[in-house]
């Protein structure tokens, strides 16, 4: 039995395939997962009931486990909460550049050829769209 924060065998062999530069995308569970992202890309389901596994245990897991250099969000309206977003940057390092695009940029970078994982989740807030980046070296 393997000793570790994630024993999901796929979600480990994707993440040790994710090399500097590689884009991992974690999405709520409203995301389009197959219209709106690379087509290579490896889709690690998680989402088996509203609510459960939710996108901030998986990004602090995933954390455990990688570098990541930047995390691009989706923008959201000006009015709206977004409670997971403030979640995200509590567990996001400070030196981890966040960024925010517009909707149709955000499906653009998912759907790249750096976009090589991606993780179902059934969070069910809105904006927890989640794109990492991941680092070279630990930044």
């Amino acid at each position: 039995m393997i000793k570790s924060d994630i024993i999901h065998p796929d979600l480990l062999q994707a993440l040790a395939q994710c090399g500097h530069k590689a884009n991992i995308l974690i999405t709520d569970a409203n995301y389009s997962f197959l219209t709106n992202t690379s087509a290579q890309a490896r889709i690690v389901w998680l989402n088996f009931t509203p609510g459960t596994i939710g996108s901030t245990l998986i990004l602090e897991k995933i954390l455990g486990y990688i570098n990541v250099e930047k995390a691009t969000l989706m923008a959201s309206p000006a009015d709206f909460d977004n409670t997971v977003e403030r979640e995200y940057r509590g567990i996001l390092s400070e030196r981890i550049d966040v960024e925010h695009v517009e909707r149709n940029v955000f499906y653009s970078l998912a759907k790249s050829s750096d976009t090589l994982l991606v993780v179902a989740t059934g969070e069910t807030r809105r904006f927890a769209n989640i794109l990492l980046t991941v680092a070279p070296t630990l930044v």
